[in-house]
């Protein structure tokens, strides 16, 4: 069976975005840094980059290696809406989970206004399910999706934002993860692989 798999970036204080949906304050490192750690991520996930940036980022042409399905939270999707973006990960299959935002907004967007427990066990089942789903955000949807959740991919950066978008954002229901792998980098961020630990399966 496929994997739901929440990869994300947060700050120390466990926030994915600001209070209005900012990321920019995210640190980086210098130049030589930065472009050292993004061609490390992006050659691990090549299809986590969006579709515009693929060319710029030397990925325009890898194969998906690890998903080939995104889905995301209205506020996650906004995001890329307000730069004139509609599809934003064309080369993968799209869903959105929104009770407000329109079908036809992109004929490649699956706009989910149901449950999204239901779709992802859905997404799960399929008969000869490829790779595995990627959660890309946000924090509320994490939260109602963490009984379906099975790895984390958490890109830990050395800042600490005081405010804004919880990496969950749910009920109080304490779920044990196990650290599989983890490497750190001399821009001072810390890549976290976690795994689903057997007994809350």
């Amino acid at each position: 069976m496929r994997k739901l798999v929440y990869y994300i970036g947060t700050s120390l204080d466990g926030r994915i975005a600001g209070p209005a949906g900012e990321f920019d304050f995210f640190p980086q490192g210098d130049d030589q840094q930065a472009a050292a750690y993004a061609t490390w991520m992006n050659a691990l996930y090549p299809e986590t980059v969006p579709t515009a940036f693929r060319a710029a980022a030397g990925v325009a042409h890898a194969p998906n290696r690890r998903f080939d399905t995104v889905l995301m939270g209205h506020a996650t999707y906004r995001l890329t809406l307000g730069n004139g973006i509609t599809s934003p990960y064309a080369h993968l299959r799209q869903y959105v989970v929104s009770r407000t935002l329109a079908p036809d907004t992109d004929p490649a967007v699956t706009v989910v206004p149901g449950d999204p427990l239901a779709l992802v066990r859905e997404l799960k089942n399929e008969t000869g399910a490829g790779p595995d789903i990627w959660l890309c955000g946000g924090g509320r949807l994490a939260g109602a999706l963490l009984p379906e959740i099975d790895e984390l991919l958490i890109k830990t950066y050395p800042v600490i934002a005081g405010s804004g978008i919880a990496v969950f954002d749910g009920s109080f229901d304490p779920t044990v993860f196990d650290v599989a792998e983890r490497t750190a980098f001399p821009n001072g961020v810390t890549f976290t692989r976690l795994t689903r630990r057997a007994s809350d399966l």
